[in-house]
């Protein structure tokens, strides 16, 4: 051998699904409100768990 690495034979590629612009479009719409909805949710658990603790949670003693 000529120090060749030997490469795996890779399974033939297929071409799969092609979206049209106007689908990209939408996933990338969708994808932003699911995003969005996410980030509003987790805003959301932090307020409700600040405002069920209360404020004396800062003056208790350490």
């Amino acid at each position: 051998m000529s120090g060749e690495k030997k490469e795996k034979p890779r399974p033939p590629q297929e071409d799969g699904v092609v979206l049209t612009p106007e689908q990209l479009k939408q996933r990338r719409a969708r994808s932003i409100a699911i995003a969005s909805v996410l980030g509003f949710l987790a805003l959301l658990f932090y307020v409700v768990t600040i405002v069920k603790l209360g404020p004396n949670v800062l003056n208790r003693p350490l």
